[in-house]
């Protein structure tokens, strides 16, 4: 294989991992924000449910009932 050839190669590769990494990192950041609001979903809901815990007066107490 001469070099010209061989350089060919390389470049040719070079520009497909190029590709491969951008589309990567693109599924990266669309995954970090799905987690982001994810996380801001699950934030809420706890909220929510401490409100409704407290607004009808529940107490956070998992103990079993005695006659278990």
């Amino acid at each position: 294989m001469s070099v010209d050839a061989r350089i060919n190669e390389l470049e040719c590769r070079l520009t497909f991992q190029d590709d491969i990494i951008q589309s990567l990192n693109d599924v990266v950041v669309s995954q970090q924000r799905q987690i982001d609001r994810l996380q801001l979903q699950i934030a809420a809901l706890v909220k929510r449910q401490d409100e409704q815990q407290s607004h009808f007066g529940l107490e956070d107490n998992h103990t079993p009932p005695p006659h278990y």
